[in-house]
């Protein structure tokens, strides 16, 4: 059974209508938004071979900062720093240094994170350190933490464990969990 439909043309203006208004969307379509690693930013100031004093509330040298490259991003007040090495000094106590390949700080640099090759030493005594890959750093507290694998190492011995936090001040360390090592007593003269 054959069967003849008519069409109206008001029909047929509503169904071409419909379908350029289609194709019009599937060509216009919003981009999405872009991860927050694909945007770019924009450099405002930069420095290289670059040595940075930071003062203490009593305008005393509190930070000591050297390093290859220095970045500021002003979109999201972002610091970065390539190959930082940092001296804490600490009145009437040891002072400490903090290098590694990368850090990154917001806004003031309260919190620095330094990734790659984090090395701690005490300046005094540099045969003493601290290794990890990643190391969170307060600035206001003088503490540092991570919870990566660590190895500190000394003339006698080297222990491991995963996670430490360190209050530089006090120069406590406390090495989290799974800690292990080896210690070679020093020889009796």
């Amino acid at each position: 059974m054959n069967a003849i439909f008519n069409i109206p043309n008001y029909l047929k203006i509503g169904l071409l209508l419909l379908a350029v208004i289609s194709l019009w969307m599937l060509f216009t379509r919003p981009e999405p938004p872009k991860p927050e690693a694909s945007v770019q930013y924009s450099i405002d100031f930069g420095m290289t071979d670059f040595k940075l004093t930071v003062m203490d509330i009593n305008g005393k040298p509190s930070r000591v900062i050297t390093g290859d490259t220095l970045y500021h991003y002003p979109e999201n007040d972002r610091t970065e720093i390539f190959n930082p090495n940092t001296l804490f000094i600490v009145q009437q106590n040891n002072d400490w240094i903090i290098e590694s390949d990368h850090a990154e700080t917001q806004g003031e640099g309260e919190n620095i994170l330094l990734t790659g090759n984090v090395i701690i030493t005490n300046k005094d005594q540099p045969e003493i350190q601290l290794l990890t890959e990643v190391l969170n750093l307060d600035t206001v507290h003088n503490t540092a933490y991570t919870d990566q694998p660590v190895t500190m190492k000394s003339p006698h011995g080297n222990t491991h464990s995963v996670g430490f936090h360190a209050a530089l001040q006090e120069e406590t360390i406390n090495l989290h969990s799974r800690v292990r090592g080896q210690y070679n007593a020093p020889p009796v003269n």
